[in-house]
């Protein structure tokens, strides 16, 4: 037996750009997983991998690869994949390096962002809350908990979880994927009003209320959903008692190459011990973004934001005041939600080629147009 190809160390070689995937004949995007190849024969292997995906082919394992072949047959394309020298393990330490590499970048940006060095221990009047500020947090946590509550009076309109065992049941799969739908829908919902109680949020534009909520609910939704993570059971509850975990969001159809990072994000947010205040003020932080699409007044919202930020800071200094990294590592959460609001788009675009209609304000909110 041959043992694994070790990586050479130092930067994979230079494109010309005019390469070709060894698996398929495609263009070539880069080296993936030790094998010159494009992003879709990447990803199949990826996906492939992490499923542990089992194929068959219908021609007897016989069919020759090309661009045109390589969507009609799994078998042969994971079989060629592998020839041209694809490893398995590659994608397992990938991942495990991606995670390892953004906590370092968490961790280094978080020295960096450091707003004073050595804040004193006690806080010092500097770091006070004024009564506006303290005043405005009451409002956010309040306005949450109200939001909260008027969710689960929403429960009842939900489609409920199916109790068919089998997995491949259809009529099963569309009602999880309504129940998931419909959850996302109260969360929305939850999202505007929240938003609309924000000091500030009125005194901008229709235009630009629309544009900050646009790009920002699928990134505050993981905010709340992290929140509710449940790292005993490594499940997220929704509406008070209703706990997925990664399997019920597959079986719901959604794909693990979005589940994972929600998990993951989760359990690290999670890691940081959270209360309903920084929770509401890193909301708001999220929401008031001057560099989302779209907006015009951007220096409206990024003062609006500094109200906000300055809040938070001084909240964690006196409530934290022997972690020097909190304030930033927080910030740099918002920086990971980017990421993640990316795998997201990549989700709904999956969902449409499977046909899975999502409603009519999900569609809007998320810019699917179809």
């Amino acid at each position: 037996e041959n043992p694994p190809l070790k990586r050479k160390k130092g930067p994979a070689p230079k494109m010309l750009g005019n390469e070709v995937c060894s698996v398929c004949g495609d263009k070539a995007s880069g080296f993936h997983y030790n094998v010159l190849s494009c992003e879709g024969c990447k990803g199949f292997f990826r996906r492939s991998v992490i499923k542990g995906a089992q194929y068959v082919c219908k021609n007897g394992g016989k069919c020759e690869m090309d661009m045109y072949m390589r969507r009609k047959c799994q078998e042969c394309r994971l079989r060629k994949c592998q020839e041209a020298g694809m490893r398995e393990q590659y994608v397992l330490s990938e991942e495990q390096i991606r995670l390892k590499k953004l906590k370092k970048q968490e961790d280094d940006q978080a020295r960096t962002v450091v707003v004073r060095p050595n804040p004193p221990n006690p806080p010092s009047p500097s770091h006070k809350l004024t009564p506006e500020q303290l005043s405005m947090i009451k409002k956010l946590v309040a306005a949450q908990q109200q939001c909260n509550q008027r969710s689960f009076t929403d429960r009842l309109k939900v489609t409920p979880w199916p109790q068919i065992p089998d997995p491949n049941n259809r009529e099963a799969r569309q009602q999880r994927f309504a129940h998931f739908t419909e959850l996302a829908i109260i969360s929305v919902q939850e999202i505007v009003d929240f938003a609309k109680q924000l000091p500030g949020f009125l005194e901008l534009t229709r235009e630009d209320q629309i544009a900050l909520l646009k790009t920002s609910t699928i990134e505050v939704m993981l905010l709340e959903t992290s929140r509710r993570y449940n790292p005993e059971i490594e499940s997220i509850t929704f509406l008070k008692d209703l706990s997925y975990n990664r399997d019920d969001f597959a079986k719901a159809g959604l794909q693990f190459e979005f589940i994972n990072p929600i998990f993951e994000f989760s359990k690290g947010m999670n890691e940081l011990q959270l209360n309903d205040a920084e929770y509401a003020l890193l909301i708001a932080i999220n929401i008031f973004s001057a560099d989302r699409p779209n907006v015009q007044d951007q220096s409206l919202v990024e003062r609006l934001q500094h109200t906000y930020v300055e809040a938070l800071h001084s909240y964690i200094c006196i409530n934290r005041p022997n972690d020097r990294l909190m304030f930033p590592r927080m910030l740099m959460k918002l920086v990971s939600l980017r990421t993640l609001s990316s795998v997201h788009s990549e989700q709904v675009f999956a969902l449409r080629l499977q046909d899975k209609k999502l409603p009519p304000l999900l569609s809007e909110i998320w810019d699917v147009h179809e």
